[in-house]
């Protein structure tokens, strides 16, 4: 059975590294990008200016920054560190 994942509802650069996300079900989580930094697709998230640039996908499914780099809901709710 598939896991339901919530959507993005809102999300925010904290620092050069911490995307701090807000779900569809009440969950507030940050997700460190940094080891993602090793594999050269995500390398211009390395720039500060370029790491605030993104944008959430219609319906709240990923966050992207250009055609090459997103990231999932799926990553980010999975992944990330719960906020109380």
């Amino acid at each position: 059975m598939a896991i339901k994942c919530p959507r993005i509802l809102k999300a925010e650069a904290v620092g050069n590294s911490i995307l701090r996300i807000s779900f569809t079900n009440g969950d507030l989580k940050d997700y460190d990008i940094t080891p993602l930094l090793k594999n050269p697709v995500f390398s211009p998230l390395r720039q500060p200016a370029f790491f605030k640039s993104f944008t959430i996908e219609p319906g709240g499914y990923a966050l992207v920054w250009n055609d090459t780099i997103d990231l999932s809901e799926y990553e980010l709710w999975s992944k990330g560190s719960a906020i109380q």
